[in-house]
Order: structure tokens, then C-alpha cells, then sequence
């Protein structure tokens, strides 16, 4: 059993819903990435998503680009992202961890070394935002040779069809976007997105996480009564740019969000 699959059923034993957060690898610069990670546990983080920077991040809004072209300001490589991974590892061997890029870094890299080293770091799971699940495989069949969970993305346009070979792919949990568009916008409609669930757990036993227009501690637990887990991408990043001149503070202050929407998350599950 995977620390991802681990991690859901545990969750689902104590009658709590995941909570997600997001943060880009490096912003604003490499020395906070490893504290932020552990603060935003300790604050409540159930998983964690962390965004491997890239230059032209096209399914991101303005506020994740930023956040990359802030980390790219240091360089910041995929193989300094899997670093910051290994250090996370040396104090926390719980909590799951899922890188969430682009392909290019990867297909540099070479699919079988690239899953290899994710997974000698202590990467649980990998989400390739600009990969679909038909040309998947050879990625796919690399990172379950070394144990990683391959996490696709649903739309509102996904068909059951489509669902079920994502769901058959994948693994860990399957990634549903509120609505179409990119992240960071505030659109967010829970009755469709309830809607579309039910169609989607229709096709798969996986949990369900649900990203996108979740910004506050009110959009939280609003998604948590109908989801499994719940992503906060836009609305932390946001966060930790409006402190990126006091880096030092982030860890402190940045992980405020996430121990607000835990609070309201939990109420709603009691």
C-alpha cells in the first residue's frame, strides 16, 4: 500500500477529509521550501503538492507563474526539487508528498531515472499536468516499476469513459478541477462539483480530491462535505508572495490559511 493510499484510509477510518496544500518548489527561494513543508503540516497539511517550477506553466493563472518565475530566479532544477524532497524525508516519513509539474523536466531527465530517483527521495506520487492518460503509459509503467502512485487530472468535460482509463492508470487519488479555466480564478460552484463526483465515483474506488476556486476557510469545508480532499493551490501561493520579502516569516505566517481552512474542514466532519 502506497504512504498516499495509507494516508486516504486512515483519514477515512477517522472520519476526516484530506486537506492538500500547494506550494512551488523554491519560492521565494530555495531555503523556504523545507520549513514551509513541515509548518504546513504541523498546521494541519494531510498530503502535500509541490509544484516543480517550470518557464511556461500554461494550465497555472498569473499567481503560479509567478511563483515560478520567482523560483527559476534561483535555477531551481527538478533535481534540486527531488533534494528538497530527501531533506523533508530526514524528519517526516509520514506525510505523502506529490510532485506536480510539467513533462519537459521529466523527459529530460529519462522517464525510468526520473522515477527511480523520485522515489529513492521519498516522492509518493507524480502529477504531470500536460500529460493525458493516453500517452501516459510509458511514464506510468516507469513510476509503478518504482512504487510511485501516477495522479491524472479530471475537467467538468471528462467523460466516464475517459474517468474509468485515468482511474485504471492512476493511483493514490484522482485530481478533479472545479471548472474550466486555470488556477487562481474564483468560479467555484459546489453543486456542480457534487454533481460531477457522483459521476465520477461512479467509475472509480479512488478518493477524490478537488482543486481550483478554493480560497478560503469557507470554500474548504464547503468542498469537504463533498469531497475527499480538498486542494489549495492560488490562494497560499498568494500568501507567500505577499511575504516574499520577509522570507524568513513565511513558515510562520503563510501556514495560518491552511490551519484555518483544518478547523473548518473538521467542523464540517464532526
Amino acid at each position: 500500500m502506497s504512504r498516499i493510499t495509507a494516508q486516504f484510509e486512515s483519514l477515512r477510518q477517522r472520519g476526516r477529509k484530506a486537506l492538500i496544500p500547494y506550494i512551488t518548489a523554491g519560492d521565494p527561494q530555495p531555503s523556504v521550501t523545507v520549513p514551509l513543508m513541515h509548518a504546513l503540516v504541523a498546521a494541519g497539511a494531510d498530503l502535500l503538492e509541490l509544484g516543480v517550477p517550470f518557464s511556461d506553466p500554461m494550465a497555472d493563472g498569473p499567481v503560479i507563474q509567478a511563483a515560478c518565475e520567482r523560483a527559476l530566479k534561483h535555477r531551481v532544477s527538478l533535481h534540486q526539487v527531488l533534494g528538497m524532497v530527501r531533506e523533508f524525508r530526514r524528519t517526516d516519513e509520514h506525510t505523502p508528498v506529490v510532485l506536480m509539474g510539467y513533462l519537459n523536466p521529466v523527459e529530460v531527465m529519462g522517464y525510468e531515472t526520473f522515477a527511480r530517483q523520485a522515489a529513492d527521495a521519498g516522492v509518493d506520487g507524480v502529477l504531470t499536468v500536460d500529460l493525458p492518460p493516453e500517452e501516459a503509459h510509458d511514464l506510468v509503467a516507469a513510476m509503478k516499476a518504482a512504487g510511485l502512485d501516477a495522479i491524472f487530472l479530471a475537467a467538468p468535460t471528462s467523460s466516464d469513459e475517459r474517468i474509468r482509463r485515468m482511474a485504471a492508470s492512476g493511483g493514490g487519488f484522482l485530481y478533479y478541477v472545479s471548472f474550466k479555466g486555470v488556477t487562481g480564478a474564483n468560479r467555484l460552484d459546489v453543486q456542480s462539483v457534487a454533481d460531477k463526483l457522483s459521476q465520477i465515483r461512479a467509475a472509480t474506488d479512488l478518493p477524490v480530491g478537488v482543486g481550483f476556486g478554493i480560497r478560503d476557510a469557507e470554500s474548504a469545508a464547503s468542498i469537504a462535505r463533498v469531497a475527499d480532499a480538498v486542494v489549495v493551490g492560488s490562494a497560499l501561493v498568494s500568501r507567500i508572495a505577499e511575504l516574499a520579502d520577509q522570507p524568513d516569516s513565511i513558515p510562520l505566517q503563510a501556514p495560518r490559511l491552511i490551519a484555518e481552512m483544518r478547523a473548518a474542514m473538521d467542523a464540517v466532519n464532526e
